[in-house]
């Protein structure tokens, strides 16, 4: 398999694909030394064809495989498709649609939590995938045969995969299941990286404002430096010293330069500058407008084993269903339900809720039991239940 390098080349292969009913898509990318993803390859693969662009090749126009990417009604089908979908956003501003998780649908049909495609793979299409090149440079050129075989695997597999689990998804009648999840996952908020909203993503408990004040500032003076330079975030300033210096919130050169891991020249440089004037700025700031953080919800008081209850149920139920408990329902969710609380819960509308909610109202309520049948746990309703 030789990768495509040639405009012409390309462009003729993405008119075949558009025609296509779907494509399946993976990239291999590297972002070790970066703050973006620098994207390597992108395999595509319909009925009929499957190829390896290179968009690393001088002069190669990409505008065809980005029309591709947005071509409705051809469905983008990828596995665990998050980072390759951030990286499409990031190269066009749009994100790829419609679009198939392969990953998502095995959940939705009974293949566990996060399934790998090595194991959908092995289970739908009888694959051996060698994944020995899986962490190669992709970078180097020219790439190696062992290479470009296991990238290409990465999609012509994911042909039957994708067509075995559209079957499945239309006898057991849960493609809009699918859909509630694509919709989250096509969502440019998902991969709108905003420099002002760094600071959430850091972890920290403290609440005093003027810290979080402070905090905010510097995290989006990091995302922007980073941004700006495409370095990682911790190659400009690692967290801990994004902490230490919004604690002190230093007022000059010399106090700065006190931050383990810094020195004088740091601090008397731009970046020590730019700390600086972000954290000047920030402390001028009406108090008013200062940050905080959430408050942290107060649950009401539930007896444990409510909350122990409904996770037996839904382990009953998702093994029943033959469908990933990950997918339906996370500790939190239930701790919420076990508490009393019902409003907005995810487990109490749609498909969630003909799954888990109405049996978990029925066993909140006494009306249905989890019991020992044939050595299974099963759910059972309580005749006689008011």
């Amino acid at each position: 398999m030789t990768p495509i390098t040639d405009s012409t080349a390309l462009a003729a292969l993405c008119d075949r694909l558009a025609k296509a009913d779907f494509v399946t898509v993976d990239t291999e990318f590297v972002r070790d030394t970066t703050y973006w993803p620098k994207l390597c390859l992108v395999q595509l693969a319909g009925p009929e064809d499957a190829a390896i662009v290179d968009p690393l090749a001088e002069g190669l126009d990409l505008a065809p495989l980005v029309r591709l990417l947005n071509e409705e009604p051809v469905i983008k089908v990828f596995h665990a498709a998050r980072q390759d979908l951030e990286i499409f956003f990031h190269m066009t501003g749009q994100v790829p649609a419609p679009v198939f998780d392969t990953q998502v649908a095995a959940m939705v049909c009974g293949f566990g939590d996060q399934v790998s495609y090595e194991k959908l793979a092995g289970a739908l299409a009888g694959a051996r995938i060698d994944k020995g090149a899986r962490y190669a440079d992709w970078v180097r050129r020219p790439l190696t045969e062992r290479q470009l075989d296991y990238a290409l695997s990465d999609v012509t597999y994911l042909r039957k995969a994708y067509e075995k689990l559209v079957r499945k998804l239309e006898k057991n009648r849960r493609a809009d299941w699918l859909n509630e999840e694509m919709a989250v996952l096509t969502d440019p908020q998902t991969y709108d990286l905003h420099p002002e909203r760094a600071w959430l993503r850091l972890k920290t408990r403290s609440r005093d404002r003027r810290y979080l004040v402070v905090l905010k500032a510097l995290a989006t003076w990091r995302e922007e430096e980073a941004q700006r330079r495409d370095l990682p975030r911790n190659r400009v300033l690692r967290d801990e010293q994004l902490y230490d210096i919004a604690q002190r919130a230093p007022k000059g050169t010399n106090e700065l330069a006190h931050t383990r891991g810094l020195n004088e020249d740091f601090a008397r440089g731009r970046l020590g500058k730019g700390i600086l004037a972000a954290i000047e700025a920030a402390l001028a700031q009406p108090q008013d407008l200062w940050p905080s953080l959430p408050k942290e919800e107060a649950l009401p008081d539930a007896p444990g084993p409510i909350a122990d209850l409904l996770k037996m149920l839904l382990k009953v139920k998702c093994d029943s269903e033959g469908v990933a408990p990950k997918l339906v329902a996370n500790s939190l969710d239930i701790e919420r339900l076990a508490s009393g609380e019902d409003n907005g819960s995810p487990l109490l509308h749609g498909w969630r809720y003909e799954v888990f909610g109405r049996d978990a109202e029925a066993l909140m309520a006494g009306r249905l039991a989890i019991a020992a049948r044939d050595g299974k746990a099963v759910a059972l309703p309580l005749d006689g239940a008011d």
